[in-house]
């Protein structure tokens, strides 16, 4: 055999192994894929029986899921609700208000899709907007803002004292990690649609987020809805810990004794954790809160 040939003898080796170690890679992947699905279904199947008993109960549930862009709420909102029965849970993700809208109370576009008996409310942002978003991007004023500040938590008290149970949800993500699912977005022609104007100035404004996020945290924590923070820079671990959690509230009949229901640490985190790794992280901006 020559020279010339024994070289592209081997070229072709090395483009086989090559090969070789990619299909290994993948299908690693594809088993890692696999295990996460399962593990979610464990969970998601106690979700269903979370709603029965909603539904069974005639209780009235409402989670509201907040935090910034890209750091998985609508995903985590898609794995809650995967396999539920859509007659008893509706997902709300309201858009920019009407010109009608805007001369109503704040909170009446929000109140209209409140849950009946037996129904579980899915809220893709919330009222929250005001303390976040719309202060930020300058779509309220300043009273509008403080005046908001001042009345949710008696806002919420009322509500609960209707008999409707709150639980707020605050993904909390890694400003890297923001980077990287902006720029997964960019690049992904199934997933472009995400990425908005909103969304392409979230990273200038980091700062910005960051102290009406600890001013929220600061006012409206109260024992009627406290805020739960998920650590979200993990999807996989994110979604599970939020099932549990969800499920934590409630004594559903037919629980799985054989799961385990403890939260993971540095997932869930507490409010005072997490607003300790602000102001530790950044004592430029929250030394002296």
């Amino acid at each position: 055999m020559q020279e010339n040939e024994l070289e592209i003898l081997r070229e072709r080796i090395r483009i086989l192994e090559k090969e070789q170690e990619e299909l290994r890679e993948k299908s690693a992947e594809a088993i890692k894929i696999v295990d996460q699905i399962k593990a979610l279904e464990f969970y998601q199947a106690e979700m269903i029986k979370l709603q029965q008993h909603i539904e069974k109960h005639g209780k009235k549930l409402i989670i509201v899921f907040e935090g910034r862009d890209a750091a998985g709420k609508g995903s985590l909102i898609g794995t809650v609700s995967r396999y539920m029965n859509p007659k008893h849970y509706r997902i709300v993700a309201l858009g920019k208000p009407t010109t009608e809208q805007k001369t109503q109370w704040y909170y009446q576009k929000y109140v209209e899709h409140f849950p009946s008996a037996g129904e579980i409310i899915l809220f893709d942002r919330s009222w929250y907007n005001r303390a976040m978003v719309e202060p930020v991007f300058g779509f309220c004023t300043k009273e509008e803002y403080q005046l908001f500040m001042n009345d949710v938590t008696g806002f919420e008290r009322s509500v609960s004292r209707q008999g409707v149970i709150l639980i707020k949800l605050y993904l909390s993500v890694k400003k890297s990690v923001q980077s990287e699912r902006f720029e997964q977005r960019r690049v992904d022609p199934l997933r472009q649609w995400k990425l908005s104007e909103v969304d392409l100035q979230a990273q200038e404004l980091w700062d910005e987020f960051s102290k009406m996020k600890y001013k929220m945290f600061q006012k409206t924590d109260h024992k009627h809805a406290p805020w739960h923070v998920i650590r979200s820079n993990d999807k996989h671990k994110a979604r599970i810990e939020a099932m549990k959690l969800i499920l934590n509230h409630f004594d559903y009949e037919n629980r799985n004794k054989a799961l385990s229901f403890d939260c993971e640490p540095g997932i869930i985190v507490s409010l005072e954790d997490e607003m300790q790794m602000m102001r530790d992280t950044r004592p430029d901006l929250f030394g002296n809160s």
